[in-house]
C-alpha cells in the first residue's frame, strides 16, 4: 500500500439540521474535505440500525442500514418526501449532540411517509432489491416489524413460538404483519440507494471508505433470531456462555459484553457461509474492512451467561487462519484491517502475520505506563500496519493529556517532543504520520484538538456514547489546508 492517511469519524457525527449526520450534502460536503486535505480514507465505523445504548457494535442486523442515516432532503429531492413534513420538527436542542430519543420518537413517522410513496409507484430496481436481498432481508424485517407489535421489547420476551423462530409460525406472522414488513423493506431500500450513491461520489474524489464489521452480533438481533443454529445456546434458546473480555490492568471485573458466541464447529461444516454472506455484504458497501476484536478468532473469552461481570470466564479456541483461508478462496483477495488490540499471545500476532492483513496501532497506548511492550512506539512500527492517535474507542489525545497520570504525560512529551506553539494535538499527529505505518487515520476530534467532552464512547459504559456531533464550520478550508501541507511532507498525499 502507498503511503496514506484518513480520517476516521462516524456518519453521525456530522452537522445537519435534523439531530443527527445523514448521507446527503454534509456528508459530500465532508467528502469535499477530504479530498482538499489531501486524504485517501474515510473510517466510518458499523453502519447498521443502533439498538440498546445507540451503540453501533450493537445492531439489530449484521446486513441492514440504519434508517438514521437517510437524508430527508435528498428524500425531498426525490420526490418522497414535503419539506414540511420534516422541517419544522425538534429534532434536538444541542447541534453538538445526538438526541437519540427525539429521534426514535419522531424519524420513523416521517420515513413511513416516504415509504408510502416509494410502494405506492415503486421504481423499476426495486423488486431486484428484494430479490438480491433476501437472504437476510425478509428475517429483518420481519424481526423488526415484531419489535414493535411487542412494543420495542428484545426479542428474549417474545411468546415461545415466534422466539424460537417456529416455522409456521413465522409464516402466520408475515403475513399479519405484511403492511409493516413491506415498510421496514421500503426502509432498506432508500437507505441502500443513498448509501450507493454517497460511495459512488467518494470514488469520484478519490476517497476509498473504511467500513467495520464487529466479531459478535447483538443478542437482540434477526442475525440471532434468525440463524439460532449457528450460535451457541440451549434448547430454549438462551445463552450458556456470552462474550467478554477478562480482567486486566485496566479494568479489575473485566468486560462483560454480553453477545452470543458462535458455534465454530457448526459454521465450519458448511464453510462459513453466514461469515461469507456477512464479509460479500459489507464488500458492497464499503472498500475497506476492519474486523473488529480480530484476537477473537484465534481465541475467544466465555463467561457464564448468568455472571455478574468478566472475573469468572474461560478462553476456548476460535477458528483461526483456516476461517480466513476459507473465506477468501470464496470471495477472493480482500482488503482488511485486523483490529489486534488489547490482550495479544504468541498465538493471536503469529494468526496475524499468517493473513498477511495489516495490524493496528494506537499511539495514545505507547505512553501507558501500565501496559508496555505491545509495540506501540511509533519506533517499533512495521510498514503493513494502520497507525492511529486514537480510535472511537479512546479519549481525544487533548482529554487524554489532561487526565492520563503525570509520569505517562511526561513520556509522552518527551517521546513526541510536544510544545505549546505547535499543540498536542498536533505533536500527536505529527508522530502518526512522520511513522513508517502505510496508513495514518486520525480521527476528526484530534484535528480540532477537542477535550474528552468529544468523545464518541467509553467502553463497557452505557448512556451518553455515541452522541457526539461536529458544527459545520469546524470543517474548514483552513484545517484541510494544514493537513494537506502535513501529508506532502510525509509523502502520505494520494497521486
Amino acid at each position: 500500500m502507498k503511503r496514506s492517511g484518513g480520517i476516521l469519524m462516524p456518519i453521525s457525527s456530522l452537522p445537519s439540521p435534523y439531530g443527527i449526520g445523514t448521507l446527503g450534502e454534509d456528508a459530500r460536503s465532508f467528502i469535499r474535505f477530504l479530498k482538499e486535505a489531501g486524504q485517501s480514507f474515510w473510517q466510518i465505523l458499523p453502519t447498521g440500525p443502533t439498538g440498546y445504548g445507540d451503540s453501533p457494535y450493537q445492531s439489530f442486523s449484521s446486513f441492514a442500514g440504519n434508517p438514521y442515516l437517510i437524508d430527508f432532503d435528498d428524500l425531498c429531492r426525490h420526490g418522497l418526501l414535503k419539506t414540511e413534513e420534516y422541517n419544522k420538527i425538534d429534532w434536538g436542542k444541542d447541534p453538538e449532540k445526538v438526541d437519540y430519543y427525539r429521534i426514535s420518537q419522531e424519524r420513523w413517522k416521517v420515513l413511513k411517509k416516504a415509504v408510502d410513496r416509494l410502494i405506492a409507484d415503486p421504481p423499476g430496481d426495486y423488486g431486484a432489491f428484494l430479490e438480491k436481498n433476501r437472504y437476510w432481508l425478509p428475517d429483518y424485517s420481519l424481526f423488526m416489524a415484531e419489535k414493535n407489535d411487542h412494543g420495542g421489547g428484545a426479542f428474549s420476551g417474545w411468546n415461545k413460538a415466534i422466539r424460537l423462530h417456529d416455522p409456521e409460525t413465522v409464516r402466520s406472522e408475515r403475513k399479519r404483519l405484511s403492511e409493516e414488513i413491506c415498510y421496514h423493506e421500503g426502509v432498506q431500500y432508500l437507505f441502500r440507494i443513498q448509501w450507493d450513491a454517497l460511495r459512488e461520489f467518494a470514488h469520484q474524489n478519490g476517497i476509498r471508505l473504511i467500513g467495520d464489521v464487529p466479531i459478535y452480533v447483538s443478542p437482540d438481533s434477526s442475525d440471532l433470531w434468525g440463524h439460532p443454529e449457528l450460535f451457541q445456546l440451549s434448547g430454549d434458546g438462551s445463552m450458556n456462555e456470552v462474550a467478554g473480555c477478562p480482567p486486566d490492568k485496566f479494568s479489575a471485573s473485566g468486560q462483560l459484553w454480553g453477545n452470543p458466541l458462535y458455534d465454530w464447529d457448526r459454521m465450519k461444516r458448511d464453510g462459513y457461509d453466514w461469515w461469507t454472506r456477512r464479509i460479500a455484504h459489507q464488500f458492497t458497501i464499503v472498500d475497506i474492512l476492519r474486523i473488529d476484536h480480530f484476537r477473537g478468532f484465534e481465541s475467544y473469552y466465555a463467561i457464564p451467561g448468568d455472571s455478574a461481570d468478566a472475573r469468572v470466564g474461560r478462553w476456548r479456541k476460535g477458528p483461526g487462519i483456516g476461517f480466513f483461508r476459507t473465506i477468501e478462496k470464496k470471495l477472493g483477495h480482500l482488503n482488511i484491517i485486523a483490529e489486534d488490540l488489547g490482550y495479544l499471545t504468541p498465538d493471536v500476532a503469529e494468526l496475524v502475520r499468517n493473513t498477511g492483513y495489516p495490524g493496528m496501532k494506537v499511539l495514545l497506548f505507547a505512553f501507558d505506563t501500565r501496559d508496555t511492550g505491545y509495540g506501540y512506539l511509533p519506533h517499533s512500527y512495521p510498514h503493513n500496519c494502520v497507525v492511529y492517535t486514537g480510535t472511537h474507542d479512546n479519549d481525544t489525545v487533548e482529554g487524554w493529556m489532561k487526565s492520563a497520570p503525570e509520569d505517562c504525560v511526561k513520556k509522552a512529551s518527551e517521546y513526541l517532543a510536544l510544545n505549546e506553539q505547535e499543540g498536542s494535538n498536533w505533536g500527536f499527529i505529527r508522530t502518526a504520520y512522520e511513522s513508517v505505518a502505510d496508513l495514518a487515520v486520525i480521527p476528526l476530534q484530534d484535528f480540532l484538538g477537542l477535550d474528552d467532552s468529544a468523545r464518541i464512547n467509553v467502553p463497557s459504559t452505557t448512556g451518553g456514547n455515541w452522541v457526539w456531533r461536529t458544527r459545520k464550520e469546524s470543517i474548514s478550508m483552513e484545517l484541510a489546508g494544514k493537513i494537506r501541507h502535513w501529508m506532502e511532507i510525509t509523502d502520505r498525499l494520494p497521486d
